[in-house]
């Protein structure tokens, strides 16, 4: 966009913020009974106009803040459906500009929605927050947590195969994190209930074949029928059949990572064999 074009816009938006906090001003006086209903009404369509504003001059924390100032007047006005609307464009301009403020703002229209019993909808935005701690914040942890409730809220709504996504999500990144038992105990809870859907159950194979993975990781006995070059503890006969089942089915980065643990495991236990 042309520089000049954005200036002028962004020059609007402020005249409009500047305007709409004289709305919300003169909604408090003494008049207040007749018209701060109205005046409050037409500020909510001033910030809102303003936050647009901001986002066509690429101002993406002015336009977070004009969403913000449109959602609590909302509040104000007890319409909590305009309310946690506008607080999820806030998040979703804050995104550009300020991961924890996005989040900040996507958590509050996620209790606003909850609290109406729009759990489908809280859950989307769950999801949002875990992607922005995937991608921006690098908090894998806070991902996981924000998938598991996510999860929750699909499943309360029958909508399991979205809950299914968000446990996989859940899933392999226990597994990257070390904690095996929790993917374990997600992948077959995810297997199991795929082998119901006639649609679906062709994925179940992979889902317990990466639980499988894990197992061996934990304890190779609880998987050792799996892969003969592993209970024989042969790195050379392994590697061999990971390149077999490599040349059928692509190996994603995942089950690469996965694959060489469990191939580590095997060097360090020939290792000790030698000692």
């Amino acid at each position: 966009m042309d520089a000049s074009v954005a200036g002028e816009k962004e020059r609007e938006a402020v005249q409009l913020m500047a305007e709409a906090e004289k709305r919300v001003k003169a909604s408090h006086s003494f008049l207040r009974g007749l018209f701060g209903g109205n005046r409050v009404e037409e500020a909510c369509e001033m910030y809102t106009r303003a936050a647009n504003m901001f986002k066509i001059a690429k101002n993406w924390s002015a336009a977070g803040n004009a969403f913000c100032q449109a959602a609590k007047l909302h509040m104000q006005l007890q319409s909590k459906h305009d309310a946690a609307t506008c607080f999820v464009d806030a998040g979703n301009a804050y995104k550009k500009a300020d991961p924890q403020e996005a989040i900040n703002c996507l958590n509050t229209s996620i209790d606003i929605y909850t609290d109406m019993g729009r759990f489908t909808i809280a859950a989307k935005h769950h999801i949002t927050i875990a992607e922005i701690y995937e991608s921006e914040l690098v908090d894998i942890e806070k991902a996981i947590a924000h998938y598991e409730q996510a999860a929750d809220y699909y499943k309360g709504e029958e909508s399991n195969s979205s809950a299914n996504k968000c446990l996989l999500k859940v899933a392999g990144y226990a597994a990257q994190l070390e904690q095996y038992p929790k993917a374990i105990e997600m992948f077959e809870q995810i297997g199991t209930s795929t082998m119901d859907n006639p649609l679906l159950k062709h994925s179940a194979k992979d889902y317990f074949f990466k639980a499988a993975l894990c197992h061996f990781i934990v304890d190779e006995l609880n998987a050792k029928k799996l892969l003969e070059a592993h209970e024989e503890q042969n790195c050379e006969a392994y590697t061999e059949a990971v390149k077999e089942f490599d040349s059928i089915s692509r190996l994603d980065q995942w089950l690469t990572t996965m694959l060489l643990r469990i191939k580590k495991s095997i060097q360090g236990d020939n290792e000790g064999d030698l000692k």
